[in-house]
């Protein structure tokens, strides 16, 4: 026959750590139940009133959604490079200076404005107001890439220097 003493174990010790162990055990068991029991539940509730047939539908149409979203980003996406497109061109630097051309007192009717767009392409304006029964007198200078080549006064450089500081 068996013996634990034969180990230098008590009987009485070995049952209590196995009835502990034993006790866990049980404890353990008893949440796991708890555990799959809630998943159940949660899967009938989804499964609830649902067959495969609908359950397919209901996939189908939020990858229909997801497939007309994202029609919509691309429609979005052409819309934008477009935009991109047309703000290279579109005049974004603007400066207006006033002045007294001929610094004779009648006020500052002479204007220099200049329009330029991203890459600094654009033009000068200058309107010189004549106190003669002349009128006005209006200049048009190209600018590439910020430079002119003509010379310019001294209201057109200022307003070149403007609107190139955007």
């Amino acid at each position: 026959m068996f013996k634990w003493d034969n180990f230098g174990m008590q009987i009485d010790l070995v049952t209590l750590i196995m009835a502990g162990v034993l006790l866990l055990m049980f404890i353990l068991v008893i949440v796991l139940f708890a555990k799959i029991s809630g998943l159940k539940n949660k899967y009938r509730g989804f499964m609830n009133g649902s067959d495969a047939r609908s359950l397919e539908q209901a996939f189908m149409k939020k990858f229909e959604n997801m497939d007309f979203i994202n029609g919509k980003l691309s429609e979005i996406d052409d819309r934008l490079d477009r935009i991109d497109s047309n703000l290279l061109i579109t005049f974004q630097k603007v400066s207006l200076i006033r002045y007294d051309a001929f610094k004779a007192g009648g006020g500052q009717l002479s204007f220099v404005l200049t329009m330029l767009n991203k890459v600094n392409d654009g033009f000068i304006l200058n309107t010189v107001h004549s106190n003669s029964a002349e009128g006005y007198f209006s200049y048009i200078k190209e600018v590439k890439g910020g430079q002119v080549s003509v010379e310019l006064s001294e209201e057109e450089e200022k307003s070149l220097e403007q609107a190139l500081m955007g």
